[in-house]
């Protein structure tokens, strides 16, 4: 088995409409990936910047797999939250972007996406907050959202071996 080991930090983000934002992360990998070491989701703390608007969170990510082959290359799936002064979170954005393939310091900047209108069942819905995904599951099926949002991304650095 080929085992590979991915070390990284979600830097922060950009161009949100508000401050006091977080992110929720997960690694996803195919059936054939197994986790020696680390964990495969976390969640950043709130960075609520009042001169800049770039939050940041510099949240170190360490991963181990181990693996068969290639198939089912892991995947940083994210969740961007604005939290407000009562403390209650909103979704503002959705992405994922796939673990780099070749060994060595990669920076990525991974847009976000949140939905403004979905079809039947995709998303809950109220008359006070945002479309939300109802799972994780569809952030990567971008087209049944009939309308979204892209223009919010996130900064991530990546090494590996």
């Amino acid at each position: 088995m080929a085992e590979v080991h991915i070390i990284g930090q979600i830097i922060g983000a950009s161009k949100f409409p508000n401050q006091s934002l977080f992110c929720k992360w997960g690694i996803h990998a195919g059936g054939g990936w197994k986790v020696i070491s680390g964990l495969k989701e976390g969640q950043t703390h709130v960075d609520n910047p009042e001169y800049e608007v770039f939050s940041y969170w510099c949240h170190p990510i360490d991963i181990h797999f181990a693996t068969k082959g290639i198939q089912g290359w892991p995947k940083l799936h994210l969740q961007v939250y604005h939290q407000d002064q009562f403390g209650r979170s909103e979704i503002y954005g959705y992405g994922f972007c796939h673990v780099p393939t070749a060994s060595g310091n990669h920076i990525l900047d991974c847009v976000t996406w949140r939905p403004v209108r979905c079809k039947i069942n995709l998303c809950n819905t109220s008359l006070v907050e945002a479309p939300s995904l109802r799972t994780q599951i569809l952030c990567t099926l971008a087209m049944t959202v009939t309308a979204c949002r892209q223009k919010q991304w996130v900064q991530c650095t990546w090494s590996w071996v």
